[in-house]
């Protein structure tokens, strides 16, 4: 039996994969079972932040894996501590719970905010505002903050207490919460899944301003957004706020899993012994991954990933047959006259692959795609989406 066969007979079928088998890579090339080359302008979907087989990251994980591998929360381990200090000292926030993954991540928030309003408002104050076209995870309850009725089809009951509201009006968030009783506000400042739509930042300014009143929690989903991918090392930060708890995953360990509630002044001791758990949260080999990344993260990169950005813009803007580019760095969705997929298969056929969001053709590359495959990748997108 092929991989591809083996793949069908005994995998749940939960992808529509492409018909490619990925058998090995460098950098921001890729390799097929027939030897087929790929530029890859989707990092597995924002995780592979340096690319594959990047070696620093590569001798950070395998050092740490000559170490040890594992070992429970109930000791100390350095790449945790270490991963930890210097999340809170670049992000603003306090303190850090580790889990493993972004729904993960963002059950831990929506735990954290509801012991604290829980805590200060009664234990009535338990709804989380979300907002429409959102994506924040694929658990029952992640599902119920997400803000896609189609997501939740063939999965009631949901947790209850999620309301959600429109995209960049204000003023129907401050209707919502003078009728009810609000523990937090959760958002996307970029909705990946949702189409990369771009948040205003009078909204999310406003929306601090708000929920700082009214001692409502803003929580603020880095999961696809973080670690340098729009051009700052937290998409909040292109918003000149400081939310109260940021979640984070995909790209922080460069290809292992691990995911992150960042938890700033208000909620850093909301957490007490045995409130919240994970037994492969904070995993050495993770952490110390995550540390090759994070620390590479530095003012140097982050501009050259605006200028990637620009010249992606640039380029593609003109194109007849591109309606629209939306979101920040290298968090892109281009709008399309074709339809996205029929774009993403001419690309693939031609030696590049893509995502879609919704209708839109998404590009995810790894943060330090190099010039010249960047340049040969765009090339090829343009000719795809002409007219």
């Amino acid at each position: 039996m092929s991989i591809k066969e083996i793949d069908k007979q005994y995998i749940a079928g939960t992808y529509d994969r492409f018909p490619i088998e990925i058998v090995s890579g460098k950098g921001s090339l890729v390799y097929d079972d027939e030897g087929n080359e790929y530029i890859d302008m989707t990092s597995g979907i924002g995780v592979t932040s340096f690319g594959i087989a990047d070696d620093e990251w590569k001798n950070a994980a395998i050092e740490q894996i000559n170490k040890v591998q594992h070992m429970s929360n109930l000791y100390y381990t350095q790449p945790c501590a270490e991963l930890a200090k210097v999340l809170c000292e670049r992000s603003g926030m306090k303190k850090v719970f580790f889990a493993n993954s972004g729904a993960e991540a963002n059950e831990g928030a929506i735990k954290a905010a509801r012991k604290y309003a829980a805590e200060k408002h009664g234990e009535d104050c338990y709804t989380i505002v979300t907002l429409s076209n959102s994506f924040h995870g694929r658990t029952i309850t992640t599902l119920s903050a997400t803000g896609q009725q189609h997501y939740h089809e063939m999965y009631h009951p949901l947790t209850e207490g999620f309301r959600h509201t429109t995209v960049n009006d204000i003023y129907e968030f401050i209707a919502l919460i003078s009728k009810i009783k609000v523990a937090a506000v959760m958002i996307e400042c970029i909705q990946g899944e949702g189409g990369v739509i771009t948040l205003d930042y009078d909204f999310v300014k406003e929306l601090r301003e708000v929920t700082a009143q009214k001692d409502i929690l803003l929580i603020v989903d880095e999961v696809q957004t973080g670690n340098g991918r729009t051009g700052k090392l937290y998409s909040y930060m292109n918003y000149d706020i400081v939310p109260d708890i940021v979640t984070t995953a995909k790209g922080l360990a460069g290809g292992l899993p691990i995911g992150a509630v960042l938890l700033g002044e208000k909620v850093k001791d909301v957490f007490g012994f045995g409130d919240h758990g994970s037994t492969f949260g904070g995993n050495p080999v993770c952490c110390s991954a995550a540390l090759s990344v994070i620390n590479r993260i530095d003012d140097k990169l982050l501009n050259s990933i605006n200028e990637k950005s620009q010249y992606i813009k640039d380029e593609l803007k003109s194109v007849n047959g591109v309606e629209d580019i939306s979101g920040m760095g290298l968090m892109l969705g281009i709008k399309t006259v074709k339809p996205a997929k029929e774009i993403v298969k001419i690309c693939m056929d031609n030696g590049v692959l893509c995502l879609t969001a919704k209708d839109k053709v998404r590009l995810l590359p790894a943060l330090n795609i190099d010039t010249d495959a960047l340049k040969k990748a765009v090339n090829v997108i343009k000719e795809a989406c002409k007219v």
